[in-house]
């Protein structure tokens, strides 16, 4: 594989999976040179993902362990709340929008209660649920299997639910957030839920409060450049906020209200 970036990921998502890996095999599985290999390795620990051991490398990052929506809506409350308020003023009247599944994202829905004219398709029941009385906003239920943890719909079901629509912008929610590794969440089948989202909608929004930043689950949702705009708190470090810029990604800091 001749890919650099692609073969990174895929060396990352062993790490991931595996805890550890060997040079040896990894020059056996990609067909590149030891020499190769080892760059590659480097360049992941220099990320803060892995360290370098004799002969490969291991995670230092251990995926952490998902909570339930009700343990989730708890976390963080009043930084996810902000959120959830700057990112309802992105709306217009007139706009078809997604909405993922999760904790922040509820509160987005939370805030869109008293806009007019739009179009809401969600996977999330609790989502759903929030918007079911909003008279100026029209609700969209994809199909699918529910998944009791986090209240959500998906499976083929859903995922074929989005091939008839295109919409103005996603707002995303996510598990981690990883300069190098992107957008990740814990279910496979709710990765590729959203990775399908990312392919329908023409502005990618994710929302996040700062304690997701350098996370990295074991599923990838979508890479860093296929997003357009992160909608976060203050907390978030220096780091992040010169990488998002050196990708061109436009940072949306959720102020308090004084």
């Amino acid at each position: 594989m001749r890919n650099t970036r692609a073969r990174r990921q895929q060396i990352l998502q062993c790490l991931i999976e595996l805890g550890s890996v060997q040079v040896a095999e990894l020059v056996d599985r990609f067909g590149v040179s030891a020499v190769t290999i080892r760059a590659d390795l480097s360049h992941i620990e220099s990320q803060g993902l892995a360290t370098r051991t004799h002969g490969g490398a291991a995670l230092v990052r251990t995926p952490p362990q998902e909570q339930d929506i009700h343990e989730k809506d708890a976390l963080n409350l009043p930084l996810k709340e902000r959120i959830g308020a700057r990112a309802a003023q992105l709306v217009q009247a007139g706009d078809n929008i997604i909405i993922d599944s999760g904790s922040t994202t509820m509160t987005l829905a939370r805030h869109l209660r008293g806009h007019r004219d739009v179009t809401v398709m969600t996977n999330g029941l609790n989502i759903a649920w929030e918007l079911a009385n909003a008279p100026g906003v029209d609700v969209l239920l994809s199909g699918g299997v529910l998944r009791k943890q986090s209240l959500s719909l998906q499976g083929s079901q859903a995922e074929a639910s989005l091939n008839a629509y295109s919409f103005d912008t996603l707002f995303l929610g996510v598990d981690g957030l990883d300069l190098q590794f992107g957008l990740t969440t814990h279910d496979e089948a709710e990765a590729r839920l959203n990775h399908r989202m990312v392919e329908h909608a023409r502005r990618i929004v994710v929302l996040t409060d700062a304690s997701k930043f350098g996370r990295v689950s074991l599923h990838r949702i979508a890479r860093l450049d296929q997003i357009h705009a992160i909608i976060t708190d203050a907390g978030i470090d220096d780091r992040y906020r010169e990488g998002l810029q050196q990708l061109g990604i436009e940072l949306i800091i959720a102020e308090a209200t004084p």
